[in-house]
């Protein structure tokens, strides 16, 4: 099992270390994923409408609430995607949340990107003049978006509000124009891209961060990181899986940790946690220096998303920048 550990948010409100991603995941293996997450002891949950597969999450939930749990032993996080970034569309999306999954209220819902597109052409809107590309809105600025937040957070369907994929730069605009504090930054972390000097900033003004792929991925073409050398020995001194190494490597950070999975075992197996002593922490840590990796960046996605988020060199390309304000 866990070790049960929850981290306190800005709100009050505590959020479980451990909890199940639902991303990339096919359709007809979430239903069942949640429902064997849930009965084995997991209580927290990532979802996202971009994901198309929150309906299942919601009959999964329905199998286990009130049988296995009550709502409020849950805590469940979602997100807006960049088609709804505006005032009318965004409590409208949240609504077709809540009745995908069959809930009254969220825990947590963030923004999925600090990326607007144009609404009211599906989540994926094509460029009508650029071909493989998508149509985004620059009109619409992140402190909007946020406004659109607090507005919904008023409501009560939301418990708590935050961001994903945000820079120092984001979230240091949302605090100047509204004074409200992001409870979370969802982000890429692993020990490729530890993204220090955000987690500072993040801790400084009381940002917690939730790590997504915290195993990595293979979407260009790298090694895994449950295969790295470093990785495979601390987990073969602890007892433990590549994977329970890497998912101890965020919670030695601060993090709660998203790790995904479909498949029974591995559900089961990422949730059985390992610490790792500071020796075994500074080994993982070691295998990012010098071998920087981001794999989540619109600028590879197809389509394309033609704006500069994180001044990667891969973005140099990019047209636009985000409109912050």
């Amino acid at each position: 099992m866990s070790f049960g550990k929850v981290l306190q948010l800005n709100t009050g409100a505590t959020i479980p270390e451990i909890g199940l991603g639902t991303w990339l995941s096919k359709p007809n293996e979430v239903e069942s994923a949640v429902e064997i997450a849930v009965r084995n002891g997991y209580r927290h949950l990532d979802l996202a409408m971009i994901y198309r597969n929150q309906d299942e999450v919601g009959r999964a939930l329905k199998k286990v609430i009130p049988s296995v749990v009550t709502r409020e032993q849950l805590f469940i996080t979602s997100k807006l995607w960049n088609c709804s970034h505006q005032q009318g569309p965004a409590e409208a999306e949240l609504d077709e949340t809540l009745k995908q999954l069959g809930l009254t209220y969220l825990d947590l819902y963030l923004v999925h990107w600090p990326v607007a597109f144009e609404p009211g052409n599906g989540l994926v809107p094509p460029h009508p003049t650029k071909e493989g590309e998508v149509l985004l809105d620059l009109k619409t600025s992140l402190v909007d978006t946020w406004r659109a937040m607090i507005k919904l957070k008023e409501t009560g369907k939301v418990k708590a509000i935050g961001v994903s994929n945000f820079t120092i730069e984001h979230i240091k605009g949302l605090i100047d124009a509204t004074g409200v504090v992001p409870a979370v930054n969802q982000i890429e972390a692993h020990p490729l891209l530890p993204q220090d000097d955000l987690v500072a900033y993040c801790k400084q003004v009381g940002v917690h961060i939730t790590a997504y792929s915290p195993l990595g991925n293979n979407f260009v073409g790298k090694p895994m990181l449950t295969e790295n050398a470093a990785v495979k020995e601390v987990a073969e001194k602890l007892g433990a899986t590549p994977a329970q190494v890497l998912v101890a490597w965020g919670a030695y950070r601060g993090y709660s940790v998203i790790p995904k999975s479909v498949q029974e075992g591995r559900i089961i197996s990422n949730f059985k946690q390992v610490a790792l002593s500071e020796g075994d922490y500074e080994k993982v840590t070691a295998i990012g220096v010098g071998n920087f990796e981001r794999f989540n960046i619109p600028i590879r996605f197809k389509p394309k998303w033609d704006i500069k988020l994180f001044n990667e060199e891969l973005e140099k390309t990019a047209t636009y920048q985000v409109n912050i304000a």
